[in-house]
């Protein structure tokens, strides 16, 4: 016969009778690529990487960079957003090996996360797209409310600026999706929207239904390898900018050339981007660039140029102005281009008039004192 406990249990509620079983870890799935599938020398060279980045690098080991992305609950750095995926990915002799930790519930965070720092801990560069201003933060707020230490330091490469700076002028959006396609010539298909993520991982926590993270996983790993071949692409090109073949991502290599002070290689750029619609930003590039090394004749024969080819409005004509009034201390030659690039902005009804009529009249009463 059935006690009165035995009956009591089976009226009881049913999430009281099943106790939830203790998570003992994440979910973890793992990925192997042939090292032969990338381009990735075994060093990459710290010139590139300090023309890329800025600052000073020395040459670094493909073996000692650690690639990670994450998917999250939302896009902001709030406390109840968190990183419910993280992957990472390295190169360990013959392959390169993505490791995906993933937390089937709340419970499983801690044993992701720490999974993670073990990864960080072992690398000294850390490459990311947009995880400077993303994953990590996102990452380091989740460490502190588990109670971990992230005493980890790394040379960061986050992707996203460098190639904004190399490709944004042609391609517009530089999501790693569209770079994918546009430059390493991957196309993703059925890939799932970044966007959706979210909404796809809050239905699986209903549902429990694995099945609704398959898409989410081969995203993240697909997003891991991509980013070890853009960082290919992007030494190549900062090592050698013309092999870049097109023209606005050479000329936006000089931007970035010129940037780093390497006034020479940034010419270098601008006078082979210098045709079609180009011409006349390349060739003001060229003449900024002597005008800042001090190198005024230089500088007033690319303007000069542009002038007598009608490019660049009045700027060409003002830039003159001032190198003849300040320079060559030839105040009739600034008056006189002074003049010109007040009729080019009259037809042009240019809003730079007050400061050309204001230009000139100071002008003249500097010639009239001499």
């Amino acid at each position: 016969m059935r006690s009165l406990r035995d009956k009591l249990r089976e009226t009881a509620p049913r999430h009281q009778q099943e106790k939830k079983q203790q998570a003992v870890d994440c979910f973890l799935k793992e990925i192997k690529t042939p090292v032969s599938e990338f381009l990735l020398p075994d060093k990459i060279s710290g010139k590139s990487l300090s023309i890329m980045l800025g600052g000073e690098w020395q040459d670094v080991c493909k073996e000692d960079i650690l690639f990670l992305d994450t998917e999250t609950t939302g896009l902001s750095h709030g406390a109840g957003t968190v990183a419910f995926l993280v992957g990472v990915g390295y190169f360990d002799g013959e392959w390169f090996i993505v490791r995906q930790y993933l937390m089937r519930d709340y419970d499983e965070e801690a044993f992701l996360l720490n999974h993670v720092l073990g990864h960080l801990a072992g690398k000294k560069h850390l490459c990311t797209f947009n995880g400077a201003s993303f994953d990590m933060p996102l990452l380091d707020s989740r460490f502190t409310m588990q109670r971990m230490r992230n005493t980890y330091a790394h040379q960061h490469i986050d992707l996203l600026h460098v190639a904004r700076r190399v490709w944004k002028m042609r391609l517009k959006s530089c999501r790693l999706s569209r770079l994918e396609e546009m430059v390493l010539g991957i196309v993703r298909e059925d890939d799932l929207p970044g966007a959706l993520v979210p909404e796809r991982y809050f239905q699986y926590l209903k549902t429990k239904d694995f099945s609704l993270l398959d898409d989410i996983l081969e995203h993240n790993g697909q997003d891991i390898i991509s980013l070890a071949h853009l960082l290919h692409r992007l030494c190549v090109l900062h090592d050698a900018p013309l092999t870049a073949g097109k023209q606005e991502d050479i000329f936006s290599l000089g931007r970035v050339y010129e940037k780093r002070g390497l006034s020479e290689g940034a010419r270098v750029c601008y006078r082979a981007a210098d045709e079609g619609s180009l011409s006349a930003l390349a060739r003001a590039r060229i003449a900024e660039t002597y005008r800042k090394e001090g190198n005024t004749e230089m500088a007033a024969c690319e303007y000069d140029r542009m002038i007598a080819c009608r490019q660049g409005g009045i700027g060409p004509l003002v830039a003159m102005a001032k190198i003849c009034e300040h320079k060559r201390r030839d105040i009739p030659a600034a008056i006189e281009y002074t003049q010109k690039a007040i009729v080019l902005a009259a037809e042009r009804e240019s809003a730079d008039m007050p400061a050309l009529q204001k230009r000139f009249e100071r002008l003249m009463k500097k010639a009239r004192k001499e």
